[in-house]
C-alpha cells in the first residue's frame, strides 16, 4: 500500500477553501465586510507569492471561529459547503483519487488550511486522513488559537513524519500532489512528486527536476 498524498487548496479543489471561507463571512455579514476582505486578499496574495507569515494570518483566520457558537459555525459551514466548495469540485480530481483507490493506496490530505474548514471537505471527497492545521478548542469552543505545529511549507514535512511515526505507513512509493511552491519542502521528500496546475515557481521547478506536471481542471 503506497501513500498518495494530497495538497487541497487549488490541488484537488479549482479553488481556495481558506480564502473562500473568508469570502464567505463576508458575505453573511459575520465580520467587517471591507476590513476583513481587504486582510483576507492580502494574505492570500502573500501565500502565493511564497512570503505568508503563517502564524499572523492564523491569528487572523481563526478569530472568527472564537467568536461564534459552535452550533452556529456548523449551520454557516453547511452552507458554506453548498455555496462555496460544490463549485470548486473537479471531476479529474475525483477521477484521480479513485485511480489510487483501486491501486490500494492509502489517500492522504496535507493542507495549511484549518481543520474545521477542511474536515468536512476530505470526507465529502472519501480521503483516509487528513492533516491540517489544528485550531485549538476548549469546553466552550474554539479559542482563536492554533495547537500543534501549523501545517505549511516546512511544518508539512514536521506533521507527516510525526503522523509516519504514529501509523504504519512509510514515504516508500510514495505520491505528492501539489500547485504551489509553499510545498517545495514535501515535494522533495516523495518517491513521486506531481505539480499540478502550478505556480509559475513550481512550474519552473519541476520542469527543470524533471517532474510531471498536470492539470486536474
Amino acid at each position: 500500500m503506497a501513500l498518495a498524498i494530497f495538497d487541497l487548496d487549488n490541488t484537488l479543489l479549482g479553488g481556495d477553501s481558506d480564502h473562500a471561507w473568508g469570502e464567505f463571512l463576508c458575505e453573511q455579514g459575520i465580520v467587517d465586510t471591507d476590513e476583513y476582505r481587504h486582510a483576507n486578499d492580502h494574505f492570500y496574495q502573500c501565500y502565493q507569492q511564497g512570503t505568508l507569515d503563517i502564524n499572523e494570518f492564523l491569528e487572523f483566520a481563526l478569530r472568527p471561529l472564537a467568536q461564534l457558537g459552535m452550533n452556529q459555525l456548523q449551520t454557516l459551514h453547511q452552507q458554506f459547503m453548498q455555496q462555496k466548495v460544490a463549485p470548486m469540485m473537479l471531476e479529474k480530481a475525483e477521477a484521480l483519487l479513485q485511480k489510487h483507490r483501486d491501486q490500494g493506496d492509502f489517500l492522504l490530505i496535507i493542507t495549511a488550511t484549518n481543520r474545521f474548514v477542511t474536515g468536512p471537505i476530505a470526507a465529502k471527497l472519501g480521503i483516509d486522513a487528513l492533516l491540517a492545521t489544528e485550531p485549538e478548542q476548549n469546553a466552550g469552543g474554539y479559542t482563536g488559537k492554533v495547537t500543534g505545529t501549523p501545517c505549511f511549507q516546512h511544518g508539512k514535512v514536521t506533521r507527516l513524519h510525526e503522523w509516519l511515526d504514529e501509523t504504519q505507513h512509510s514515504l516508500d512509493g510514495s505520491y505528492f500532489y501539489s500547485d504551489s511552491i509553499n510545498d517545495l519542502p514535501l515535494l522533495e521528500q516523495v518517491t513521486f512528486p506531481v505539480a499540478v496546475d502550478p505556480d509559475a515557481k513550481l512550474q519552473d521547478t519541476a520542469t527543470s527536476r524533471g517532474w510531471p506536471v498536470i492539470s486536474l481542471r
